[in-house]
């Protein structure tokens, strides 16, 4: 395996590729699911993963923001990176600031 993936990103890439109306789309979303599944470990939130996400909630609260509604599982998938002692590879930085000082968040975009 080449590293790992959350399992609540695995959710997102299913339902994204389930969510395409066209044929040929969903079809390539569907090999890409495939591949990455292929590719990476996926991770499970577990416990530790639940706990990790109480110290991403404090900190997003700190820093002013909301951590429930669409945030919430960005945030989920921060705590299992936390939980696990990953970098976060993402395209969504900004939506994670303000967790700088608990993982290492890596900007793909």
């Amino acid at each position: 395996m080449a590293g790992a993936i959350s399992a609540l990103t695995l959710a997102e890439l299913i339902t994204g590729a389930a969510a395409t109306d066209g044929g040929l789309e969903r079809l390539h979303r569907q090999e890409l699911v495939g591949a990455t599944e292929a590719t990476f470990e996926t991770l499970t939130f577990d416990s530790s993963c639940a706990h990790a996400y109480r110290r991403v909630y404090a900190a997003v609260m700190a820093r002013g923001r909301k951590p429930r509604g669409s945030r919430a599982i960005d945030l989920m998938i921060a705590a299992t990176a936390l939980a696990n002692e990953l970098p976060l590879y993402t395209l969504n930085a900004a939506d994670l600031r303000g967790l700088e000082s608990l993982i290492e968040i890596v900007d793909l975009s």
